[in-house]
């Protein structure tokens, strides 16, 4: 045997030592196909992948928020669907709902979509006014009629209806710049469409905040590639990219809500899920410039916490015009918008404690994104006024 064989032979030698070493150090059950080669090599579907982290960094339980809470954003009630647009069902029993309310320090909760007509009532009559204090209702417009002629004078009409009803705001669902059409064109109905001025008149009239959800992250905007780091998030939930269609862009959007807050000074804007959570110095700008826009936090915990300075520095400087909001239903397939005790316990300790690195939604895989967030530690001023002052403000609560 020469030299050369002798390598060779050595080699194959150590390199059938490692396999089987590395055998025999795998888990139970784990060799299967990948049997006889490293572990380092195996293939583990990305959806089972679930690392832990290394870091030893203190981790707070808030079981109950330091303050009182409203939570401005919540999903109590759905538009039932079926022949009758103006029906409601209920997604929770309202008992169920005080039961977490009492434990969490939850002072109210503000369901949003409440329909109109007599859903509207129905839903009114058993929380708001059944559980007062508790409980808050908002309105929806009848988008169904909104090709109508005299459309602009109807709505405006069901908004006094509605207020007369009891309701309190108006809640604006993306629908409207995302998926109301015009009858025969398909064309997109726009955001600053003059047909509902007269809609936004009423509400600021009759001092309603105006609940309004417009865009969504910046990635469903873009195609789902390896470059979209909210891949498995549109991967679970495809109908949710508005890639390469005739929807408009996120800004376009974003601007066309300004042109609405720009023609009714005296309407107050709640901008949901921060207007746009991903940029910060672009919301600052809005709020410089539109006294009336408020921004809630539903459902961004996780994109704030991922830039703590940058968030912490916005909260300080915003105090007044941010509230609480978490768009809590049940039944939902996105774990960080399910109600319950979990998900208020993650929302309390991103805005009171200064954690690192902890999970921004009750689930064992980031729903968002493959990320984690950091706590802001907020001062006891700020807390007080977002936790609830700010929503009580706008809504018309006592203090």
């Amino acid at each position: 045997m020469n030299r050369r064989q002798w390598m060779a032979l050595s080699a194959s030698t150590f390199a059938a030592g490692r396999r089987a070493a590395a055998a025999e150090q795998a888990p139970q059950g784990a060799q299967g196909g990948n049997a006889g080669r490293p572990l380092q090599d195996a293939a583990l579907p990305l959806e089972r992948y679930e690392p832990r982290s290394m870091l030893h960094v203190p981790e707070t339980h808030v079981p109950r928020s330091r303050f009182p809470v409203i939570d401005f954003h919540t999903h109590i009630t759905f538009a039932a669907g079926g022949g009758n647009p103006a029906a409601i069902r209920f997604s929770m029993d309202p008992a169920n709902c005080l039961a977490v309310m009492d434990r969490k320090n939850i002072r109210t909760m503000v369901n949003v979509t409440g329909g109109y007509g007599a859903g509207l009532r129905d839903a009114i009559g058993k929380l708001q006014t059944a559980l007062t204090g508790r409980f808050i209702v908002f309105t929806e417009p009848t988008w169904t009629r909104a090709s109508d002629a005299g459309y602009s004078k109807f709505q405006a009409d069901q908004i006094e209806d509605a207020h007369q009803a009891g309701a309190k705001g108006l809640k604006v669902l993306k629908t409207l710049g995302l998926f109301l059409r015009e009858q025969g064109s398909q064309k997109l109905v726009r955001i600053d469409d003059p047909r509902f001025d007269l809609m936004w008149e009423a509400v600021g009239s009759l001092k309603m905040p105006v609940a309004i959800h417009t865009s969504d992250p910046e990635a469903f905007f873009l195609p789902i590639d390896r470059f979209n780091e909210r891949w498995e998030e549109l991967h679970a939930h495809p109908d949710w990219s508005f890639h390469g269609k005739d929807f408009p862009g996120n800004r376009e959007l974003q601007e066309a809500r300004r042109n609405v807050m720009r023609r009714h000074p005296r309407t107050q804007f709640v901008c949901l899920h921060v207007a746009n959570a991903e940029d910060l110095p672009y919301v600052s700008e809005c709020l410089d410039s539109h006294p009336n826009m408020n921004v809630d936090i539903a459902a961004r915990i996780g994109e704030l916490g991922r830039q703590p300075r940058t968030a912490r520095k916005f909260f300080d400087r915003y105090q007044d015009r941010i509230v609480f909001g978490t768009d809590a239903s049940a039944g939902t397939s996105t774990p960080q918008q399910t109600f319950g005790g979990a998900l208020y316990e993650i929302y309390y300790r991103f805005l009171e404690t200064e954690d690192e690195y902890f999970d921004y939604a009750p689930a064992p895989i980031p729903p968002q994104g493959r990320w984690r967030i950091c706590g802001l530690g907020l001062s006891e001023q700020v807390l007080r006024k977002v936790y609830g002052e700010n929503a009580a403000r706008l809504i018309g609560l006592p203090a």
